[in-house]
């Protein structure tokens, strides 16, 4: 056919007789003329613009400032757009009806759809660069554009083509929309002044964009970026090239930072209480709809919106499926004759129905509803979820302004515990985050429930009532069984503490354990602890296979029910549009009735937890009307009524410096007189901790300025509550305290329980003061810290605290001294810092740190403590008594006045100077904390090579390899991992699953098939026929459909047991591998990484990675089987799917990448933030003492922000998969309808057709499960790497080369040792730590043995149980070589006291004897040789009173006594001591040495000396020195000699 603008088949197109505009091939071309203009103006101007894109200011350079109506142009450009598609349809649709080719009924529409692609493309560029003159051009286009519809309009009003007629309805449309883009263009000339004015406006970019760390910009791009996530390219696609860091997301835009949302929720909670009276608790509900409502009713509007055009799918299958029917049996098209000169403009009107009938046109409708759907789905889960962490950030924030307010009583009387408040912090908070993003499902779900069963209705008729109440009447079901899976989780947890605490016992024990051989009965206590825990988990595995085989049955069950019901109800045939679309309906209803359930349980949890916050911010708080008025709404208001100051809460100097001023007038003005000499006065005071008990009555004291202050009394008769009932932590029931004015308002305080904060040593000391380095020095001289600084790996920039390197009690103490005395503060108050300091530390303390360090400040200090013999350096002393004052003044008048006290006092100096002499014979208690510092480092030396498992294969490439290289790595999928995960779960179980899940299926296909080879057979009215008829289909879709829901079950079954097995086989080898690993492994193996692989890792392998590989593996197979039916349908799909498969790969690609970073990203900042919450918790007094509260707020909005913006980054990012993935899905239905319509010409049967097309939107819904699945996999199988990374680890030689049955029974009975020629070493790569040795020990012998620090002694201990590598020479015990012994036989025959007592969790029984071996009477013997018959008779229950975890209800003497016993019980001929007399005290070392010579008086006694002194007795002593045993001779005759070493080491030890 001839191509003609006009048309060729009337004479007169082109003839202009009646009227240049009554010609509507004239009309027409008017109509193309704005368009080309726009085209010829625009493509020279964007083509200069691009080329000098880089003259724009500094800034984000795609998200410049709006012009007014930004968003409105967009939306009505689309609207456009949209309109201009309809209108080439129905020129294309209306040609068809004409004999020759009318171009003008199309080209002019296709014109306009390209010039608006074109205005908005132009629009977004001047709107970038911020050239608002050049607006001009579409302003002229749209004017032009207006008018030329217009003309076309009025004349089609003339020629009486009316609303019956599609063309009128959009040309009429089209008016309109040009009609308002002129209005918006008018708006912008009008607000910005840019043409026509004399002076345009200047404007800034909003605050965020100035600030280049702002990456988030989701609230700054247009539209079309907005709703398909574009701006994220760049992060993701660079996340290939380098992983993200915190560097990379920067800062949170103003909007949704914490301190922004606090405000709004603050300002919604506190209206209510104004408002109504102010005693009624204000509601939680209600404050958070007025401060979030509006996001969540724009979130709903979406969701109603992407639910309703959700039915377009099934509607348009539907439409699809029957005009194929249809067409088939008429073929003719009606092809407008002649005599149709009667029609306006000689050519043909459509009307909108006729338009519809066309299946192309169907196919592209169902295209651009299901990408629209996609984005409005999306943009509601986005808006849900933006509003859910700016929920989450105001109620942290709130939380933590409730902390800093709580009363201290509140707190220690145990109203709130620190578990309380965690709970808050990491579970209430998230519960009602969660409940946010679930909530716009509670109104949207039943509104597309019931719209869904009327369309079914309306397709079926009753039958599809029937099928409807089966999903309805088992919603319930499903509802019961989540409420089970959390009841069973819950116990499952409570099962899987109780085996961690196990777990750490053996781990924190292992020494003693592989020493005494014991491991194997630990082993089997845990694995009995962990087969209940599997025993639970049994139980949700079943809880869970249930629920995805409810969600996997029930529509099977509908269909069945429904289609079956009509075949026998209804006369009428099934046709194959109604079939499908009804398929497609009951897929579309089964998830909101899924979800319904789980939305429901969250429902509940948040009305808890709702509950539990109105709870916490009721209850009470610490007193306004104290001097310090720390209440966090100065600081903020301040911000707010100040422009100025708002820039402060950016910069890093926290509010406190501009507070100064705001908080001045709170304090007390005071007479003159008083402010001389007295800083702090009480007068009448007396105090509670709540209970209006008074805790501290009739207090009358003053404290003196610039003088030290000491407060003296018995334990527990109120000296610390003084302390704070002077800083205002006790609730005042009578009195005053005075604080004069040039006291600063922060007081220096440390506390009797140190509290050290999640920071350096550094950070510690200074605590937020400016650092001065003289000053530090000194500070920390005073404190003696330097020498335990010097044994941490990295100096004062070592991390200390919960999850830093463990300190212990004096370190922490000298620490909390050292920011007192750091911190410039008039007042000091240190409550009892020697507490857990040994004499010579507590004397240079008190030397350089309080006397000379603070009083030459002239600093007012207040001391408390129990050692009187300080008492001669206070300038005032304060002595109380149960809870009362007894005496104040200098210590003269105290002698004078109170002559008994003094004298009282003077006894027990006399008692503390004895102390101090025995203490100085003791090396002291910090020698063996700097010890065990350096023990613990020493061994972890070795292991900073290797930084963390992780990064162990990272090393093994070569650090500077290509980027290419990693990046090939980091998006490789584990495969390796993956197989070593499933062949732990046993080659059967992966057999039947994965041929159970093939088979499931096929079926699930074969069911859809043979629906459509049901519906597609035609049958004509006769019953008889169709009674036939009926009877073959029914039971074979009956057969299939059963069959479905039976491998449903089956395969919801498979995986979870796989899952189980797995996890079984998995924490069983790894806890005997550790178990068994030498000791060596827990020396160089951080405790907290081994703990991890128990806890978190065997988390994620028991309850996270089996869904994750079943919604996998399901969602995988369901979208292969749809391609497969597709391409089965219309062969030709497969030439589309290439171009898709390879779009597919990289967008997979890129995600899976970022999505890992991201997620790391999220946990790690989550952990500082709990932390930063539980620290402040427990150091309430010390920061409010301080008066850090400002700072500690800064902080926690700071931690709270990075952690929301690493939470938005990774929602953000898989919005950003699931559009594109949505999109790929819609332009798979497109080209699936367009092939099988293209097809139907010659081929499939229309039944096939709608089998492929309902398959093809069920890909939409999966696509992007299997990416995501595919990533969350990914991160968990690192938890499967990491666990096997523990597998590979060597084992001791258990086995020995001996037999068990060679060795006497009663080997050693006589204990004598040979050790020749010994070398011994920790490990092959280490240096040899004992050469050469030679030695002979006689039966019954004691022997001691000595050295200084890291001569080789602890080793030798060692190398008799074989616990270390003993390459050279060897030891003989009663004539066997003991490394030739099986390790079982040779531990289980001798004793070791330990230098640190372990006791673990159990009865005493447990802990002398876990073998059970010795009757009751062997145990009390034991018991009353070590002295502690008596003490444990008192106690309830005797042998079988229980040790708490570490034995901490023991004193360590009492701890120490009890390893003595248990050496007793095993009565070995060789006992060895490994310096077991260093941590205790005299009178419990005396005992000991008095029962190792009676007791053991038969046998062979090695004692490795860490005093010298205990070993003066012995009859062979042997001195090593380096490695070398230097000497080996008697005491006696060693002493004689001068200048032997052992001579030399008792004389420097005296």
């Amino acid at each position: 056919m001839a191509l003609s603008f006009c048309g060729s088949d009337r004479n007169n197109s082109y003839s202009v007789a009646e009227g240049v505009l009554n010609n509507g091939c004239f009309v027409d071309a008017l109509n193309l003329v704005p368009h080309v203009f726009l085209l010829f103006i625009t493509f020279p101007i964007l083509f200069i613009g691009w080329g000098s894109q880089s003259s724009k200011v500094q800034i984000h350079h795609n998200t410049w400032l709006h012009f007014p109506g930004h968003n409105l142009r967009w939306i009505l450009t689309f609207t456009l757009l949209f309109v201009h598609v309809c209108e080439i349809a129905e020129g294309i649709v209306s040609n068809g009806h004409m004999k020759t080719n009318h171009l003008h009924l199309f080209m002019p529409a296709l014109m306009g759809f390209i010039a608006a692609t074109t205005s908005v493309v132009y629009y977004h560029n001047i709107e970038t660069s911020n050239f608002p003159k050049l607006l001009l051009a579409l302003f002229i286009y749209w004017v032009l554009a207006f008018i030329t519809k217009t003309i076309k309009l009025v004349k089609y009003a003339e020629f009486k083509v009316g609303i019956q007629h599609l063309r009128f309805c959009i040309t009429a449309l089209l008016v309109v929309l040009y009609g308002l883009l002129m209005a918006v263009e008018i708006n912008v000339i009008r607000v910005r002044k840019y043409v026509f004015f004399a002076n345009p406006q200047k404007v800034k970019p909003p605050e965020d964009l100035q600030d280049l760390g702002v990456r988030f910009l989701q609230p700054f791009v247009n539209l079309l970026s907005k709703a398909t996530y574009w701006w994220m390219n760049p992060l993701i696609i660079g996340a290939h090239k380098r992983p993200i860091e915190l560097k990379k997301i920067g800062k949170l835009p103003i909007a949704m930072r914490a301190l922004t949302n606090y405000l709004r929720l603050k300002d919604a909670y506190e209206e209510q209480r104004a408002a109504d009276d102010p005693e009624k608790a204000p509601s939680i509900w209600k404050s958070m709809y007025r401060a979030f409502g509006r996001p969540i009713l724009l979130s709903s509007t979406f969701r109603y919106l992407a639910d309703l055009l959700g039915f377009a799918g099934p509607l348009c299958i539907s439409g699809i499926v029957s005009r194929l029917e249809n067409k088939n049996e008429n073929e003719t098209m009606a092809i407008v004759e002649d005599h149709d000169k009667a029609l306006p403009f000689g050519v043909y009107f459509l009307s909108s129905n006729e338009l519809l009938q066309n299946t192309s046109v169907l196919a592209v409708l169902l295209f651009l509803a299901l990408v629209l759907q996609r984005t409005f789905l999306q943009a509601s889960y986005y808006v849900t979820i933006e509003t859910g962490i700016n929920l989450r950030g105001a109620l942290l924030a709130m939380i933590y302004n409730k902390i800093l307010r709580l009363s201290t009583s509140n707190m220690s009387m145990g109203e709130m515990t620190l578990g309380q408040i965690n709970n808050l912090v990491a579970i209430e908070t998230n519960q009602l985050m969660w409940f946010l993003f679930l909530c716009p499902n509670l109104w949207a779900m039943p509104v597309q429930i019931i719209m869904g069963v009327i369309l079914l209705y309306y397709l079926l008729g009753y039958s599809a009532l029937i099928g409807a109440s089966v999903i309805v009447l088992l919603a319930p079901v499903q509802y019961f069984i989540a409420t089970k899976l959390a009841d069973t989780q819950k116990s499952t947890l409570d099962y899987s503490t109780d085996r961690l605490k196990k777990t750490t016992e053996i781990l924190k024990g292992i020494k003693l354990l592989k020493l005494y051989a014991w491991e194997d009965i630990f082993c089997d206590s845990v694995e009995e602890t962990r087969t209940k825990e599997l025993k639970s988990l049994k139980t949700f595995a079943l809880y869970t296979s249930m629920s995805i085989f409810m969600n996997a049955a029930i529509p099977i069950a509908a269909v069945l029910a429904t289609f079956v019901a009509h075949a026998y109800i209804s006369d009428t045939r099934l046709s194959p549009s109604e079939a499908f679309a009804s398929l497609a309906l009951f897929h579309i209803l089964v998830t909101p009735l899924f979800l319904l359930s789980t939305v429901v349980r969250f429902a509940v949890k948040a009305l808890v937890s709702v509950q539990k916050l109105g709870e916490f911010l009721q209850s009470d708080e610490i007193g306004d009307d104290s001097w310090r008025n720390g209440d966090m709404s100065v600081s903020l208001e301040s911000c707010r009524k100040h422009p100025g100051a708002t820039k402060a809460i950016n910069r890093k100097q926290p509010l406190r410096y501009q507070l100064d001023s705001y908080e001045q007038p709170a304090r007390r003005q005071l007479r003159p007189t008083e402010t001389e000499d007295i800083a702090v006065k009480v007068t009448n005071g007396s105090f509670t901790w709540g209970s209006n008990l008074s805790t501290l009555s009739d207090i009358n004291i003053r404290i003196p300025t610039g003088q030290l202050t000491m407060i003296v009394g018995q334990v527990g008769c109120g000296k610390s509550s003084l302390l704070l009932a002077m800083l205002g932590e006790m609730q005042t029931l009578s009195g005053k305290v005075h604080w004069s004015n040039k006291n600063r308002y922060s007081v220096a305080y440390a506390t009797q329980k140190s509290w050290l904060l999640n920071a350096t040593v550094e950070e510690n000391i200074t605590f937020g003061s400016p650092f001065n380095k003289q000053r530090y020095k000194a500070v920390i001289d005073a404190c003696s810290l330097q020498p335990d600084i010097d044994l941490l790996p990295f100096g004062d920039q070592t991390e200390i605290g919960e999850r830093g390197i463990n300190l212990s009690g004096g370190q922490r103490q000298r620490i909390c001294v050292a920011r007192a005395l750091y911190q410039n503060t008039n007042i000091v108050f240190l409550d009892d810092p020697f507490s857990a300091l040994d004499i010579h530390l507590s004397d240079h303390l008190m030397q350089e740190g309080i006397l000379k360090f603070l009083q030459d400040d002239k600093r007012t200090v207040v001391l408390v403590t129990h050692k009187l013999q300080y008492l001669i350096h206070a300038d005032w002393i304060i002595a109380m008594k149960d809870g009362s004052v007894l005496r104040e003044g200098t210590l003269k008048d105290i002698q004078n006045n109170d002559v008994e006290l003094y004298e009282h006092w003077k006894t027990l100096m006399n008692r503390q100077d004895q102390e101090l002499e025995k203490d100085t014979e003791l090396d002291s208690q910090t020698a063996l904390e700097r010890k065990t510092l350096r023990r613990a480092f020493y061994s972890r030396e070795a292991k900073n090579q290797i930084d963390d498992e992780d990064e162990e294969e990272e090393e093994e490439e070569d650090e500077d390899d290509t980027l290419s290289l990693t990046t090939s790595r980091r998006s490789k999928i584990p495969w390796k991992v993956c197989w070593r995960y499933l062949s732990s779960g046993g080659f059967l179980l992966v057999v039947m699953m994965i041929s159970s899940k093939l088979l499931k299926h096929s079926v699930m296909v074969a069911i859809d098939y043979w629906l459509a080879a049901w519906t597609s057979s035609n049958t004509t009215g006769n019953p008889d026929l169709n009674e036939a008829h009926r009877s073959f289909y029914v039971p074979v879709f009956s057969i299939l459909c059963g069959a479905g829901i039976a491998l449903c079950l089956i395969t919801s079954l498979t995986v979870e047991l796989m899952g189980l097995s797995a996890a079984t086989s998995l924490h069983h080898n790894l806890l005997n591998k550790i178990i068994h690993a030498p000791l060596r492994f827990f020396d160089v193996t951080p405790l907290g990484q081994i703990l991890n692989r128990f806890s978190a890792d065997t988390n994620i392998i028991d309850q996270h990675i089996p869904p994750t590989l079943e919604s996998l593996t399901r969602s995988t197979l369901l979208c292969l089987s749809a391609i497969g039916v597709i391409a089965f349908v219309t062969p030709t799909f497969l030439i589309a799917l290439v171009p898709l498969i390879v779009a597919f790969y990289f967008i997979q690609k890129y995600f899976r990448v970022a999505s890992k970073d991201l997620q790391d990203l999220d946990d790690s900042t989550q952990l500082p933030l709990l932390c930063h919450f539980s620290e402040t918790a427990e150091g309430l007094t010390t920061i409010r003492a301080f008066r850090h509260e400002a700072r500690f707020k800064q902080r926690m909005l700071e931690l709270t922000d990075t952690n929301n913006t690493a939470y938005l980054f990774l929602s953000a990012a898989n919005r950003w998969l699931e559009v594109r993935t949505d999109y790929l899905g819609a332009v798979i239905v497109l080209t699936a309808a367009m092939a099988s319509i293209w097809g139907s010409f010659h081929g499939p049967q229309s039944g096939l057709v709608g089998l492929g097309l309902t398959y093809a939107l069920t890909v939409t819904n999966y696509l992007n499960w299997v990416v995501r699945n595919l990533a969350d996999l990914e991160v968990q199988m690192a938890a499967v790497k990491k666990v096997n990374s523990f597998l590979s680890t060597e084992s001791e030689n258990y086995e020995g080369c001996m037999d068990v049955s060679q060795v006497p029974e009663d080997w050693p009975q006589q204990g004598e040792i040979k050790i020749q020629d010994l070398s011994v070493r920790y490990d092959p790569m280490l240096k040899p730590v004992l050469k050469h040795v030679n030695a002979y020990i006689n039966p019954g012998q004691k022997v001691g043995i000595c050295g200084r620090t890291g001569s080789g002694k602890s080793s030798l201990s060692l190398a008799f149980f074989n616990m270390v590598d003993m390459f050279e020479g060897k030891i003989v015990i009663d004539g066997i070589d003991i490394c030739k012994l099986p390790l079982q036989t040779l531990r289980s025959r001798l004793s070791i006291i330990l230098q640190d007592p372990i006791l673990f969790s159990g009865s005493i029984r447990f802990n002398l004897d876990p073998e059970r071996k010795c009757t009751d009477e062997g145990l009390w013997e034991a018991l009353e040789i070590a002295q502690l018959k008596n003490m444990v008779k008192a106690l309830p229950g005797g042998l079988d009173a229980m040790v708490t975890e570490g034995g901490e209800n023991f004193s360590v003497g009492q701890r120490q006594l009890f390893c003595l016993a248990r050496a007793f019980v095993r009565k070995s001929s060789i006992l060895i001591m490994d310096e077991a007399t260093a941590s205790i005290d005299m009178a419990t070392e005396n005992i000991l040495q008095k029962v190792v010579m009676t007791a053991f008086a038969d046998r062979t006694v090695v004692t490795i000396a860490h005093l010298v002194s205990s070993i003066t007795e012995a009859e062979q002593v042997l001195v090593f020195s380096s490695g070398i045993l230097v000497e080996c001779d008697s005491a006696l005759n060693l002493l004689a000699q001068e200048d032997s070493l052992f001579s030399v080491l008792v004389r420097t030890h005296k």
